[in-house]
């Protein structure tokens, strides 16, 4: 379906939850499979789980990491240009210049490079009694916004512990983002309590879809993910849900509502830009 002036009104967006194993092989295999099967069901836009090529754990990160261009990404850059759809590849443990980087690559439906984001604030956290977790033991921060064009809208990228900052998802919906991708591996202390929550505040704040794609759930892994990749829409509902389990999640993105909601409520006119501001410095 398509809008005024030619751009589409809606399409489907598939959330690949995928059970990462130790196996990157047979991660890569299984994680374009599923890319395959979503794509013949209609998707137009894929998206996996962050680390998917990998467990998730520091202890990891050095072991798995790889160039970009490397395996991992030559392989979603041919299944996307095979199933000629939009691609966002989870995240990768990246390693450049001897630094290693958590980083999410997006290619188009000929295969070529669209978008890359170095997950900007690392995951350094101590719940006591529940769980104690430092990304920058090991990982360096991304210095970037990351935003890509689609015939269906523009969408803005953070992974995981990026959604907890309101300010990032603000300014990309400054920059006309109409949709927010976060490949997020919450755990099983923070997912419960905040994983819904921050996807409807941030779809709420800035009337626009977000939606997050966890790795399914494995008990028995050493990071346990909470799962439940979800889809909410502009009013905050939760429109998609996984549950823990490997799935894929389908939902149609309708820009047509997008723009209701905001003609209705049009809070983004209503900003006293002279009282306050948040500003993209680079």
């Amino acid at each position: 379906m398509r809008a005024a002036g030619g751009a589409m009104a809606s399409f489907r967006l598939a959330l690949i939850q995928l059970h990462v194993s130790a196996a990157k092989s047979d991660n890569l295999q299984r994680a374009c499979g599923l890319v395959r099967e979503a794509s013949a069901k209609g998707a137009k836009l894929v998206a996996l789980p962050e680390c998917f090529n990998s467990p998730y754990g520091t202890q990891y990160f050095k072991e798995y990491a790889e160039k970009i261009p490397g395996e991992s990404t030559q392989k979603l850059s041919e299944v996307a240009k095979e199933c000629s759809i939009y691609l966002i590849g989870g995240s990768i443990p990246e390693e450049d210049g001897g630094k290693l980087y958590n980083t999410c690559t997006v290619f188009g439906p000929d295969g070529a490079l669209l978008a890359k984001h170095r997950k900007v604030h690392l995951f350094d956290i101590n719940v006591p009694g529940k769980i104690q977790f430092k990304e920058s033991e090991t990982l360096s921060p991304g210095n970037s916004f990351s935003m890509f064009d689609t015939p269906y809208c523009k969408v803005g990228l953070g992974i995981c512990y990026d959604m907890r900052f309101a300010e990032m998802a603000q300014i990309y919906g400054q920059k006309g983002c109409q949709l927010l991708i976060y490949p997020g591996a919450f755990n099983m202390t923070t997912g419960p309590a905040h994983w819904e929550l921050l996807q409807r505040g941030r779809a709420v704040d800035n009337q626009l879809y977000v939606a997050t794609v966890s790795p399914a759930r494995d008990e028995k892994a050493s990071y346990v993910a909470w799962g439940h990749s979800t889809v909410v829409n502009p009013w905050g509902e939760v429109i998609a849900k996984a549950g823990a389990e490997e799935t894929v999640v389908y939902t149609d993105i309708d820009l047509k509502k997008l723009a209701e909601i905001r003609q209705q409520i049009p809070i983004l006119s209503q900003k006293r830009c002279d009282l306050y501001g948040v500003e993209m410095k680079k």
